[in-house]
C-alpha cells in the first residue's frame, strides 16, 4: 500500500545544468531575458542558480513540513520559463509585499507566484528588492 506522506517530491535539487536548461527554452527573447533574471538573482543574493526538476531553476534551499507531517525541501527562490510567462516562486507572506507588488510594473500574481511576459515590462530594482525580502522571510521562517 503506498503511503501519501512517504511519496517522493518531483521538485528536488538535481545536479543538472542550467546552462543547459535554459539553453531549452524556444523563445530567444524568452531565453535573454531568463537568463539575465538568473544573473540578477545570483547577483542580488550571492546562491547559485540550481535546476529543481526539471523545469525550475532555484536558489537556495529551505525544509519544510505540512501539517499533514509530508516533509521536503523547495528552493527559497524559484525561478521557471513557462509557455506563457516566466513565473516567480517566492513567498506569499514577505515584508512590504504589495507595495512592491504595486511598484514592479506589467504583472500578474498567484497564490505565492509572479509571472511577467518580459523583463523590460517590470523594474528589475523592486524585483530585487522582492527576492531578497522573500529570501529573508522563509529563511526566518524555515530555520
Amino acid at each position: 500500500m503506498n503511503d501519501p506522506l512517504m511519496a517522493k517530491n518531483k521538485t528536488t535539487e538535481t545536479d543538472q545544468s542550467v546552462a543547459a536548461f535554459v539553453s531549452t527554452i524556444g523563445e530567444e527573447k524568452k531565453r535573454r531575458d531568463f537568463a539575465a533574471v538568473i544573473d540578477l538573482i545570483t547577483t542580488a543574493t550571492g546562491l547559485p542558480a540550481k535546476m529543481w526538476g526539471t523545469a525550475i531553476v532555484g536558489f537556495g534551499s529551505y525544509d519544510y513540513t505540512y501539517e499533514s507531517g509530508r516533509e521536503g525541501s523547495a528552493p527559497l527562490v524559484g525561478i521557471a520559463a513557462r509557455a506563457s510567462a516566466i513565473t516567480f516562486y517566492l513567498s506569499a507572506n514577505f515584508d512590504n509585499r504589495e507595495e512592491l507588488l504595486s511598484k514592479l510594473g506589467k504583472h500578474k500574481t498567484g497564490k505565492g507566484c509572479i509571472y511577467i511576459q518580459r523583463l523590460e515590462d517590470i523594474d528589475t530594482s523592486i524585483l530585487v528588492r522582492m527576492v531578497k525580502n522573500s529570501l529573508d522571510y522563509r529563511k526566518k521562517h524555515h530555520s
